[in-house]
């Protein structure tokens, strides 16, 4: 049997990074929301009792490092399963990009074994196996659009925000999250306004949306990777209602409503970056 799952990828509307935790991890607050970028996750029953990991993007690793890989093997160990599965993952969200790609892979891995297996797993109970995997792994779980805290686990479910076309600009470099979080001086930040955006979203206020929208950890990305403050500046230029770096970056993503401004951003970022995008915010959570 085989079974294909889709794995959107995820921007943030809204980050906020409160304080270091006694654990090592840091207290956030962030809005987050699907958008119509996904990688597809194809699992396939094997008659060995092994795990097994295919992908033709050469950055996706085939082995324990994977988080796919990881959530087929903690739902075997946890409930006996004693059947093998291909896992076939053809990338579309680019990698390492803030974006929550290889969250979202284990996240459609956790879904997708939970049918193919007949373990009968709720939605709260496979984002709660997710958490053991990474904290951005329970909003994949659900999609949708939601409130995160605690390190990103703790999952509170919104409306989607008001419709909208999202265009994403990858710069060719990678960044270290933990460098961001290492250079990330809370005393000297501007937090965003978390609650005023979780309003918004629920007015359905576009406009107070683009204009709360916010991320603590874009100057500490900005100041080390000039490059990303310089497709922000350019998206504006080309018309972007607003523009914001998803995650510990590097990706940046825009918001327009319309159908002739997305097509001016877009052409003027293809001529300024190689990885550009235009998508639809889902913004509606998976079904069980």
């Amino acid at each position: 049997m085989r079974l294909l799952v889709k794995a959107p990828a995820k921007i943030n509307l809204s980050l906020d990074v409160l304080h270091k935790r006694p654990d090592g991890y840091h207290e956030v607050k962030m809005v987050m929301t699907t958008i119509d970028l996904a990688d597809r996750v194809e699992l396939m029953d094997l008659y060995c009792d092994k795990i097994q990991i295919m992908s033709h993007n050469r950055f996706v690793p085939d082995d324990e490092r994977n988080l796919a890989y990881q959530a087929a093997k903690l739902l075997k160990e946890k409930f006996g399963v004693r059947r093998g599965v291909a896992i076939s993952i053809t990338k579309c969200i680019p990698v390492a990009a803030g974006l929550a790609g290889g969250s979202s892979d284990a996240a459609a891995t956790l879904r997708g074994l939970n049918k193919l297996w007949g373990l009968g797993l709720s939605l709260d109970e496979l984002a709660e196996i997710g958490a053991e995997i990474g904290s951005d792994v329970p909003f994949c779980v659900y999609g949708g659009t939601a409130i995160a805290t605690g390190r990103g686990e703790k999952i509170e479910h919104i409306p989607a925000p008001p419709p909208s076309w999202v265009i994403l600009a990858k710069p060719t470099i990678g960044v270290s999250t933990a460098d961001v979080y290492r250079n990330l001086n809370l005393q000297s930040v501007d937090h965003p306004n978390v609650d005023g955006m979780v309003a918004a979203i629920k007015e359905k206020d576009y406009e107070k949306i683009c204009a709360l929208a916010g991320n603590v950890l874009e100057s500490v990305t900005l100041n080390m990777h000039p490059e990303v403050a310089q497709i922000k500046e350019q998206m504006k230029r080309f018309g972007a209602d607003v523009s914001l770096m998803s995650g510990s970056g590097p990706t940046v993503f825009g918001l327009v409503q319309h159908d002739s401004r997305l097509q001016r951003v877009y052409n003027g970022l293809r001529g300024f970056c190689e990885h550009v995008y235009a998508v639809r915010l889902i913004g509606e959570r998976h079904e069980q």
